[in-house]
């Protein structure tokens, strides 16, 4: 059984992976981040497995102007526990027009042979911007 400084550690590299790989276009890499029944519950819709995250998130249109992307995760709150751990992080993204939209992942992560992969991350957007190059993600 690893310590915890360990299994946190892990964690914090799987939410980096996450980020890197999403805003770079590598979905493989990214779904990858994912146990194989689990889940990224986002603006209503809830993929389960690697393969059907992928499909959902490569579905839609990507606006021309976009460039670039960049998540920046802070402030983690990581607790290991029994059967897992849970993670909470608050996220802001940049893209090549600025500051995009802001939000909170919640996540239940699972210990399996490939290392800690999430079970269910739930995506909350909190505040996007009025010139967003993203479709509009909050309740107005």
């Amino acid at each position: 059984m690893a310590d915890l400084a360990t299994d946190r550690d892990a964690i914090r590299d799987l939410l980096a992976r996450y980020t890197y790989n999403g805003d770079r276009g590598r979905l493989d890499e990214m779904t990858a981040c994912f146990a194989e029944q689990g889940v990224l519950e986002y603006l209503g819709k809830a993929p389960q497995g690697p393969a059907a995250i992928r499909a959902a998130l490569s579905s839609g249109t990507r606006d021309e102007r976009l460039t670039f992307v960049r998540h920046h995760i802070t402030n983690p709150l990581i607790a290991i526990e029994d059967d897992g751990a849970t993670a909470r992080s608050y996220f802001t993204v940049h893209s090549n027009f600025g500051p995009d939209h802001s939000g909170t992942y919640d996540d239940r992560l699972i210990r399996t042979a490939d290392g800690w992969r999430f079970a269910h991350r739930r995506v909350r957007i909190d505040w996007q911007a009025d010139g967003s190059l993203f479709e509009r993600m909050t309740s107005r």
